[in-house]
């Protein structure tokens, strides 16, 4: 028993011994052995690719993702009673400014209209044929005063049931393409209030999209924007119109931009994509695949100073270019690492080549 105890007392401590070396040995990953084994003095330091940058003027561009909205949008709505008589245009009709939508017909206008300016007539004769009289003295002049005032009362009533006769021809506001409208026959009754027909400005054409606080500085109205549609079409617009006050759910601002649209091309409601450029600001290009982490976890990119050290530069992204990226922090004419900056680190000496050159082990 005394012996069985003591085989399996070591095996214990054994087991116990093996677990706790992967704690207490840490493994080396490929990068660390790289690092090390070129600050090893029997290897030759590290060879790194490089590229030299430039700091230009960059003009970045703030790309939402909006719809198209139809400039003006309009329902045509009866403004009186009346039976629904003539419709005479059609879906997606193009209308001018004045042109008749519809007609209400309803003959007790046009029985008011006759009675008003049978009246008007009746007052004009007699304001006429007494005015001599009172001019010739055979009657007083006050009763002149009194028939202007009847002569009056009959023009303003014949007026008024022109009027009333003209709210039974609806027009078009604007020019237009109308996008719906009732049918004649059936329940023609038209209420004053209902709607007869819907129409639609496509020319202007606007690209609505929200912008956040953060982004919003730089933008001014009058500003040029690019617009690509989720069909392929592309367009050349104007800010015309930014919020004033933020969205109470979104937190975002509207922001308007303003497209010709003469043929009526660029439907309304349409997914777009709206490009608009901003300031030009000091920025770099430089490989995404340059882009990296410090120790520390700062975005950056790893550079070759005085031909041998390696340094980290803290960067901040203007814009991403696809393949490249714009950013800020990155000294004129500096020699970033663009292949093999994930097996070195900063302070270590390297050999930097073009970047065209294979990157290994210096030969």
């Amino acid at each position: 028993m005394k012996a069985s105890r003591i085989v399996a007392v070591g095996l214990v401590v054994g087991a116990v011994a093996w677990v706790a070396s992967g704690h207490l040995m840490p493994h080396e990953s490929a990068e660390s052995r790289a690092a090390i084994r070129a600050e090893s003095g029997d290897r030759k330091p590290f060879r790194v690719a490089v590229a030299e940058v430039k700091v230009v003027p960059h003009a970045r561009k703030l790309t939402l993702s909006g719809r198209t909205e139809a400039d003006k949008k309009v329902t045509i709505t009866a403004r009186t009673g009346g039976v629904l008589s003539e419709m005479r245009v059609r879906r997606g009709q193009h209308v001018k400014k004045g042109d008749i939508i519809a007609v209400l017909s309803d003959d007790a206008r046009e029985a008011q209209v006759a009675q008003a300016t049978a009246l008007f007539n009746q007052r004009k004769a007699e304001l006429e044929a007494r005015r001599k009289l009172i001019e010739g003295g055979m009657m007083p002049k006050l009763e002149a005063v009194n028939l202007e005032s009847q002569f009056k009362a009959a023009e303003a009533a014949l007026a008024a049931a022109v009027a009333e006769r003209e709210r039974g021809v609806l027009r078009a506001p604007w020019d237009g393409i109308i996008t719906n409208h009732s049918e004649v026959g059936g329940a023609s009754l038209a209420m004053q209030g209902a709607p007869v027909a819907q129409m639609v400005a496509l020319d202007p054409m606007l690209a609505v999209v929200e912008v956040s606080e953060r982004r919003l500085r730089g933008l001014k109205v009058g500003d040029q924007a690019e617009v690509r549609l989720v069909t392929g079409q592309k367009a050349t617009g104007r800010i015309r119109y930014i919020a004033p006050s933020a969205s109470e759910t979104t937190r975002t601002y509207r922001v308007d931009v303003e497209i010709k649209n003469p043929d009526g091309a660029i439907p309304d409601g349409i997914s777009a994509e709206v490009s608009i450029p901003m300031a030009p600001v000091p920025a770099a290009r430089v490989p995404r695949s340059a882009l990296t982490f410090s120790s520390s976890g700062d975005l950056g990119v790893r550079v070759v100073n005085g031909g041998t050290k390696v340094d980290f530069v803290p960067i901040s992204v203007v814009e991403d270019d696809q393949g490249h990226m714009w950013v800020a922090g990155i000294p004129d004419g500096a020699q970033v690492i663009v292949q093999g900056q994930d097996f070195v680190r900063e302070g270590q000496q390297v050999v930097a080549v073009p970047a065209e050159v294979a990157v290994g082990s210096a030969r």
